[in-house]
């Protein structure tokens, strides 16, 4: 998972409009008027946790549902969303040691006929599902009235113990690195603040930074699931979530029930793989905005490419008083080729700097790297990297970037540097060793799992679908395919696709493997 690989819940451009909210919790305790049994039993047939045994003190939870509660970052949500607390055991090998909070948030069933709780993940990895839950709740409007929509914040992220490695000061003073060095002196600072990035980490968050990975997160869904009083947990995983739902699928096949993975990670895919996806997966989705103007995308590519190169050594003036360099330049590319609807902003952002004014890219870029108009950072990407850097076993070395830049600039001399240059950097001398070179999905025995493809998509390309489904094994994988254009599928515009999903979602019949929305 590289830098570029970021949630989806109601497309890239309105993270920062994304609402969101904390609450509360106790051990027994139980929301007023919530005594009509939506809960579900603690005890009799309710399936138990999977994998180590818990204290009671962990599986009787009762989370207590209340206000959600206005966060820095965006005010509370209101209506019928309601928030708690879920204890979960910091290092799952030591379950009855030291206990960390996870943030939940959910909104009940509208209707009678309930079939239970529908998890959301949205991605990241370091999305907040807190934030996001509310907005993305109209997207799935029509699921609403027979399950309960409850998402979280993953372990490090947000209200979860969240992750901040930097202040705003030194994330803004990081943006004058070079990210795609050129001279000894501007490789020697790439990689001196790759390192700084992780020691940083390391000093502000402890030992929880040993104890956020893909899998601990995924089995504390399976503790969710049981407090919620499911015996199966339904699932709606975007982006990275998808790589979280197949890891679940894997620990618990038998505690599977509707499992829908859109927008699907390669799970075949290393450190490098993903990041050679991607430069695939941009540069196509470039192509698809450059058809679309119609301008060659062979010669809109190198267009693009000569103004980042002049970027490089001679950055461009904003209205802030800030600079556009090559850097966030690239980032404010990349933001619009999320969602075709933010096609329009690229255009207008490249053509005025290429008449030599760099404001309109330099605020994709802010967009995208959650900076205010007060100068302050989210911490989404503090989130992500020590995520994925935890999950990551392999650690590309600064020669091994350099030898690798040529094939990444032949899949796109836009986004090839600056992937190629990311595969040593994003974990320069991480101070945690990774877990794995690829994750394990593989679910033998678990029901039908829907994986969705977009043929457009530029973040996690089109090919991962088909790649998650045969990893999952013959007759769990499911693909469903759409010919569009962006992050993602459900809610993206098809009608196919929706109505698909929701039938699987409400009545448990997937479609057949390989059908195609157009």
């Amino acid at each position: 998972m590289r830098r570029f690989l970021r949630w989806a819940a109601v497309g890239a451009t309105t993270a920062l409009l994304l609402t969101g909210c904390t609450g509360g919790a106790t051990d027994n305790g139980r929301e007023s008027g919530d005594d009509d049994g939506r809960n579900g039993t603690r005890t009799g047939g309710l399936a138990p946790p999977s994998g180590p045994v818990l204290p009671s003190s962990l599986t009787a939870q009762e989370p207590d549902w209340g206000e959600c509660q206005e966060t820095p970052d965006s005010p509370a949500p209101g209506g019928d969303w309601r928030c708690a607390t879920l204890k979960v055991p910091l290092d799952w090998a030591q379950p009855e040691g030291k206990t960390i909070g996870l943030s939940l948030i959910r909104s009940e069933a509208r209707g009678d006929d309930r079939i239970g709780s529908l998890v959301f993940n949205f991605g990241g990895p370091g999305g907040s599902g807190v934030s996001a839950m509310p907005s993305y709740a109209a997207v799935v409007s029509s699921l609403r009235d027979r399950y309960d929509l409850v998402s979280f914040d993953p372990r490090g992220v947000g209200g979860s113990e969240g992750i901040r490695c930097r202040d705003d000061k030194a994330v803004q003073a990081a943006e004058a690195v070079d990210i795609t060095p050129d001279t000894p002196a501007e490789e020697r600072a790439f990689l001196a603040d790759a390192a700084g990035f992780g020691q940083d980490c390391a000093r502000r968050t402890g030992e929880l930074m040993a104890h956020v990975s893909t899998t601990d997160t995924a089995r504390d869904m399976d503790l969710m699931r049981h407090v919620l009083g499911d015996d199966e947990l339904h699932y709606f995983g975007i982006s990275y979530g998808t790589e979280l739902g197949g890891v679940y699928a894997h620990l618990f096949p038998e505690n599977v029930g509707r499992m829908v993975l859109d927008a699907v990670v390669d799970p075949t895919a290393d450190a490098v793989g993903h990041a050679e996806n991607q430069t695939l997966g941009f540069q196509r989705a470039l192509n698809d905005y450059l058809k679309s103007t119609g301008e060659d995308p062979e010669r809109g590519t190198a267009r693009i490419a000569a103004l980042l190169e002049r970027l490089d050594s001679d950055p461009l003036p904003a209205t802030s008083g800030r600079e556009l360099t090559q850097s966030m330049a690239v980032i404010g590319i990349v933001l619009p080729l999320y969602s075709k609807d933010s096609w329009p902003s690229l255009a207008g952002a490249l053509e005025a700097a290429e008449s030599g004014e760099g404001s309109e890219l330099l605020a994709l870029a802010d967009i995208y790297n959650e900076r205010d108009a007060s100068g302050h950072y989210g911490t989404t990407t503090h989130a992500q990297r020590v995520i994925s850097c935890l999950d990551d076993r392999q650690r590309p070395t600064p020669d091994e970037a350099r030898k690798s830049l040529p094939r990444f600039e032949r899949l796109s001399p836009v986004f090839g540097p600056f992937l190629g240059w990311d595969t040593a950097g994003w974990c320069h001398e991480w101070p945690v060793d990774g877990l794995h070179d690829t994750p394990e999905v593989s679910a033998p025995g678990a029901p039908p799992i829907l994986t969705i493809g977009n043929t457009g998509d530029p973040a996690t390309p089109y090919e991962g679908a088909r790649r998650m489904a045969d990893e999952l094994g013959e007759d769990v994988g499911v693909v469903l395919t759409w010919k569009g254009e962006g992050h993602g599928a459900y809610g993206s515009g098809s009608d196919c696709v929706d109505s698909t999903v929701d039938t699987y979602l409400l009545e448990g019949t997937p479609p057949r493997d390989g059908k195609v929305c157009s």
